[in-house]
């Protein structure tokens, strides 16, 4: 029985609606604060009462474009993203009954870098389409592959065999990889490979404001989507039929929370790249602190992804002096103990 199959324990009732803004904007000022060159809190504070507010504060013009057309910028879009594959990471949690079940292990990322590089570099569609249609359309081939093959092996219904979703995923991230590879190898220049291959890994570093209207949209369908569901994720944790017996419509649902999953990871990935764990990582550790109820479970899950994927995007620029670390590389720093944690931990339980 793995943890997502375990009764729903009753904990303490969070004050999320609350909690959330506070924690979010001392992770904004942390994420603007924080960097190479050193800017005093109190500057950060001027510059966001200018922009926001238009209080008329003197700032020195260099401190003020570090601060909000850099800084801020790439902390709002690591918000978004964080709390967008952590919500992608409940939902296919709950759905598959599977703890170890996020975009990046099921191929979803990979396929999604797929189809932003093929947009990118073969010009698929001749222009008229666009860089994140390119990603959602990879996702869910890449999506699509890994149930074939997952229930072609015999996973069952829903696919809840844990150990052949889980292969058929790594199965599906090696084949979408080395199409990526293939593309970026034959068709690429050495400059072009370089910048692909950097962003592939994860890179905020060319992250500016108009991406912020590419990233909050997708983050706000996943949150809202998720809260809208909470009650059929719920149900989902304890298997379809049990779902069905509630007068939950199984596919519909299904199909609706699994394409939305897909788009977020789409658009995270056409945004910054292919992020790994953070889908794994946050909702497993939230189902610690908070239980399994969805209807806490989403907004702390969005909460936590954001406020740690804002950290590792500032590990990521100060942990090498004179470099700027793809933030994929701190992610999976931390990810993959947690997996193997989590591992363990199915191997251990009853």
């Amino acid at each position: 029985m793995t943890a997502i199959d375990r009764p729903v324990m009753r904990r303490p009732q969070w004050h999320w609606w609350v909690i959330i803004p506070p924690a979010l904007l001392a992770a904004l000022l942390f994420g603007a604060a924080i960097g190479e060159v050193s800017i005093p809190p109190q500057v950060v504070l001027k510059v966001l009462a200018n922009k926001v507010l238009n209080a008329g504060y003197a700032v020195d013009k260099i401190d003020e474009g570090i601060v909000w057309n850099y800084r801020m910028a790439r902390a709002v879009v690591a918000m978004c993203c964080g709390a967008g594959l952590a919500l992608s990471g409940v939902v296919l949690q709950a759905l598959l009954r599977n703890a170890l079940a996020d975009p990046y292990l099921l191929g979803i990322s990979a396929g999604a870098s797929t189809g932003a590089v093929a947009v990118t570099i073969l010009g698929l569609g001749g222009g008229a389409i666009s860089l994140s249609i390119g990603a959602f359309s990879g996702a869910l081939v890449a999506f699509a592959f890994v149930a074939v093959l997952a229930q072609a092996a015999g996973g069952g219904v829903g696919l809840r065999a844990a150990g052949v979703i889980v292969l058929a995923g790594i199965a599906g991230s090696q084949m979408f990889n080395a199409l990526t590879a293939l593309m970026i190898t034959k068709s690429a220049n050495a400059e072009q490979a370089r910048a692909i291959m950097f962003w592939l890994l994860g890179n905020m570093s060319g992250v500016r404001w108009p991406d912020v209207f590419s990233a909050l949209p997708a983050a706000m369908i996943g949150l809202l989507a998720c809260l809208w569901h909470a009650r059929a994720l719920d149900a989902f944790t304890f298997g379809s039929d049990s779902a069905a017996s509630l007068g939950i419509p199984v596919r519909r649902v299904q199909l609706l929370l699994i394409g939305t999953a897909a788009l977020v990871t789409a658009v995270m990935v056409s945004v910054v790249g292919a992020i790994g764990f953070v889908g794994l990582v946050i909702p497993h550790a939230m189902r610690i602190v908070v239980g399994h109820r969805h209807a806490i479970l989403v907004p702390a899950s969005a909460l936590a992804g954001a406020v740690f994927l804002v950290f590792a995007d500032v590990i990521s620029r100060v942990i090498v002096p004179g470099q700027v670390l793809p933030i994929g590389v701190v992610t999976a720093l931390v990810g993959a103990p947690v997996f193997a944690l989590i591992l363990i931990g199915k191997r251990t339980s009853p």
